[in-house]
């Protein structure tokens, strides 16, 4: 063996201890060693330090913080546990210690192999399984309580509800939490909880205590009963480091009692910060939309002329458009003056006799007002001529004269009394009015 080897020369103490050591930790497994504590000293950081005796000798054990919070109880002096534990060396001292890794008070590992072996069961059958957890009620009508009249968890459950929700309804099934009846009157108020259905939610409690004061929760029936309960189930059971079957078959786990009722039961006071929040808010969103709502009204409200006063603008309009359009007409007309100007400029500097020009041009002009005088006379006369014609062929003229005009039924002109039948009904037009008659004779 290398150690063997190692001691044909002189070792130094870190050396010896570092191998005695390993040999400790690489020969010797995790085991069960009973005992009774003593020299127990807790450290500021959490770790445990204490001494495991019998009769005949004892050992010094550490437990460190991590392994120390998960125990679920507080060691005392003269305590009997049961811890699982690997020997070890502590080198700097060379001081021979058990490194503690679960302690448990002597004479419940019976309690905790039931307990490990039912867990496994009921887990294998899925009486665990989250599928099957129902979520809380968010506003209960009423909340049922399984737990004994006396216990002082009742007392807390019940402060807690009517703090959080004073007018919530509670029913209590009693039962005893503790000592051998208690498993089938936990059973027996679950089960009458579940038949009678009158609450939204059931909480089943008790405070803390030893594995064998809460050994009632770990009871196969009440696990049934609570995973057959038709309502969801809060299992309050303990303080947070306690953990029954309970538990696990229920809908929810709470860390203790009071955690319970918080669960089941909505804060009134949230509930108020909650509402009034709303309200805040809802009012300012009314206020927005009030205020979106007026501009709006004020907008259409500009938008909505009347419609004289639309009329006017119009009015306006065009005469600004006339003005705008005159203005536009003499500017266009003073620049063709000017162009025109400069054109007779032109000519009269190109054209050398001018005299002629103008008399031609009084020539011209003499004919062309002679010319249209005559069009005009033309034209008058044409125009009397086609009035007298559209006088004699209007045929309001003609009705003046007595004459009348004949329509059947249909709407249609009479021309011939062959187009009519004796006894059928007509409309004769007059120049003024008409008649309805009807055919009673007629002649080819």
């Amino acid at each position: 063996m290398a150690i063997m080897e190692k001691t044909q020369s002189v070792l130094t103490v870190s050396e010896l201890n570092r191998a005695v050591r390993l040999v400790l930790e690489q020969q010797f497994p995790l085991s069960w060693v009973v005992g009774e504590i003593s020299n127990l000293t807790i450290a500021a950081s959490g770790h445990w330090y204490f001494s495991l005796k019998d009769a005949q000798a004892q050992v010094r054990c550490v437990m460190f913080r991590h392994k120390a919070v998960l125990t679920g109880f507080r060691p005392v002096e003269g305590m009997r546990v049961e811890v699982r534990a690997i020997p070890a060396l502590y080198e700097p001292r060379g001081d021979f210690q058990l490194a503690v890794d679960f302690m448990r008070q002597a004479g419940l590992g019976a309690l905790f192999e039931a307990f490990e072996k039912l867990k496994g069961r009921l887990q294998a059958e899925g009486l665990f399984d989250t599928a099957h957890k129902r979520p809380l009620p968010t506003f209960p009508k009423q909340v049922g309580i399984v737990t004994s009249p006396a216990a002082a968890a009742l007392r807390d459950v019940l402060t807690t509800l009517r703090r959080r929700m004073p007018g919530l309804p509670v029913v209590l099934y009693p039962s005893q939490v503790q000592g051998a009846d208690a498993p089938a009157q936990l059973v027996l108020a679950i089960e009458a909880a579940s038949r009678r259905q009158e609450c939204d939610v059931l909480i089943v409690c008790r405070g803390g205590g030893s594995i064998e004061d809460l050994w009632a929760f770990n009871d196969e029936a009440v696990a049934r009963a609570i995973a057959g309960c038709a309502i969801p189930v809060v299992s309050g059971v303990g303080h947070e480091t306690d953990v029954t079957i309970a538990d696990f078959v229920a809908d929810c786990r709470a860390p203790t009692p009071t955690a319970a009722a918080e669960m089941v039961s909505p804060s009134r006071q949230e509930l108020l910060d909650r509402l009034g929040l709303l309200r805040r808010r809802l009012g300012r969103d009314m206020d927005r939309i009030v205020m979106q709502r007026t501009q709006q009204v004020d907008y259409l409200a500009r938008r909505l002329v009347h419609p004289g006063q639309r009329l006017a603008q119009q009015v306006q309009r065009l005469g600004d458009l006339q003005a705008r359009l005159r203005l536009a007409m003499r500017r266009m007309l003073e620049a063709r003056q000017w162009r025109l100007e400069g054109i007779a400029r032109r000519y009269r500097q190109a054209a050398p006799d001018m005299a002629a020009r103008l008399q031609r041009q009084q020539v011209l002009a003499g004919r062309m007002q002679v010319g249209l005088t005559r069009r005009l006379e033309r034209l008058s006369a044409r125009l009397a001529q086609c009035g007298v014609q559209l006088r004699q062929l209007n045929p309001t003229a003609v009705l003046e004269r007595g004459y009348s005009i004949v329509h059947d039924i249909d709407g249609r002109v009479v021309r011939d009394a062959r187009e009519v039948a004796a006894g059928a009904l007509i409309r004769v037009t007059l120049a003024q009015g008409w008649l309805d008659a009807q055919v009673l004779d007629k002649g080819d």
